[in-house]
């Protein structure tokens, strides 16, 4: 007999283990790993009345599956939104809110911060369909209100940015775009959900790199959008099941084993990061070091207004250049040279050649990106060893 499911509101790391587990008839203790891409019927009648949406029964993969149900009950649990929506990559969920809402004609506003990906839907991909992009300086909120003083469609913003760590006044932007009747979808990967609320502070949608902080290990792709429930089920679904971003069960599952210690990483991880940007802060080859609750940090007012802790990540500038930069990663001998980031190992990546190369110059100045610019994210090893890692490969830019 299946027990009882609690009507007491339960909390983030509750949640993280147990939120919308569905046990089969064989009554598993782990989540059921449905490797099926399609369900059978009972009946013709019972296919007709599935498809015609009068029975609810699995119909096929692409359009859900019992193991990725379970994962999107448990973030939208974990998010306090309506529904969730999982997708493949965390590109193919950006991609697919914007997409599934906009048509010809529409207005975009976005945060220049982006990460280049995002960047590039905006600048080139959405053009391409009679779609106007617009891009301000995140943190400037006259530039918003200019922008937003013209019918818009779609605000898209991320918060802490890629990978200059740039915050939005979210509550604000969202008062601002609402009016210009727009929807505000939120990039919160740097914050993971638990460290900031977006839906709470204004915000429509929320995407996530699961592939980041929620599988937490380099093992799988993934991503997620969330919102309310009308949205989800009458914007969002009819595109996601028709042009088919869908999440593998296989990657579902283990993401769903990576939440359950996300509660347990990711605060290890900022205090370990705030360490790590302090010492940073004090080395005479790094001519700036940027953590979002550190008191140098020009937005730290507004970070803590935000977020209830720092994040992973850190980013700084040696002012040797990019010489300097790849000198300083190619010394390193624990903490990776990779593009990704919210992993359990340290990693680092130079944004002006990987993440931020086909912006161009022009843009990554705008964004305060140089060729001396170092975004390291913080893993779980012994703080000691990664500041010791960091001090020795800062040594070797001489």
């Amino acid at each position: 007999m299946a027990k009882p499911t609690t009507t007491r509101p339960l909390r983030p790391a509750t949640l993280l283990v147990r939120g919308g587990t569905q046990r089969s008839s064989m009554d598993e203790t782990a989540e059921a790993l449905f490797l099926t891409s399609g369900f059978v019927y009972d009946s013709a009648e019972q296919a007709e009345a599935t498809f015609n949406g009068t029975v609810t029964h699995w119909q096929y993969s692409r359009f859900g599956n019992p193991t990725v149900a379970m994962l999107e009950d448990r973030l939208a649990a974990l998010e306090g939104a309506e529904a969730c929506r999982m997708t493949a990559t965390g590109m193919a969920a950006i991609h697919a809110s914007m997409l599934s809402h906009l048509k010809t004609g529409d207005r975009v506003v976005a945060s220049r911060a982006l990460f280049g990906s995002c960047h590039w839907i905006v600048s080139t991909l959405l053009p391409r369909y009679g779609i106007e992009g617009v891009f301000v300086d995140g943190p400037d909120l006259a530039q918003w209100e200019a922008a937003l003083s013209t019918p818009t469609a779609l605000v898209l913003l991320e918060t802490p940015s890629n990978p200059m760590l740039q915050l939005v006044d979210l509550p604000a932007v969202a008062e601002l775009a609402h009016k210009a009747g727009a929807i505000v979808v939120v990039d919160n990967v740097f914050a993971t959900p638990l460290l900031q609320k977006p839906l709470e502070l204004g915000a429509d949608v929320v995407v996530y790199s699961c592939t980041k902080h929620m599988d937490g290990q380099g093992r799988v792709l993934g991503g997620a959008v969330l919102g309310s429930k009308k949205w989800v089920e009458e914007v969002l679904q009819p595109f996601t099941r028709n042009t088919g971003p869908a999440l593998s069960p296989f990657n579902a599952w283990v993401i769903l084993k990576g939440l359950e210690t996300l509660h347990l990483r990711v605060p290890a991880m900022c205090r370990s990061a705030a360490e790590v940007a302090d010492f940073l802060a004090a080395r005479p080859e790094v001519a700036k070091a940027l953590y979002p609750m550190r008191a140098d940090h020009p937005q730290q007012a507004l970070a803590k207004r935000l977020m209830s802790d720092g994040g992973t990540l850190c980013t700084f500038d040696l002012a040797g250049g990019k010489e300097a930069a790849f000198k300083f990663c190619n010394a390193l001998q624990l903490i990776d040279v990779s593009n990704n980031l919210g992993d359990s190992k340290s990693m680092v990546t130079h944004p002006a050649t990987t993440t931020h190369m086909r912006i161009g110059a022009e843009e990554r100045a705008k964004l305060g990106i140089t060729d001396g610019t170092i975004r390291l994210s913080v893993g779980l090893e012994d703080v000691a060893d990664i500041i010791e890692d960091l001090a020795g490969a800062l040594d070797a830019t001489h």
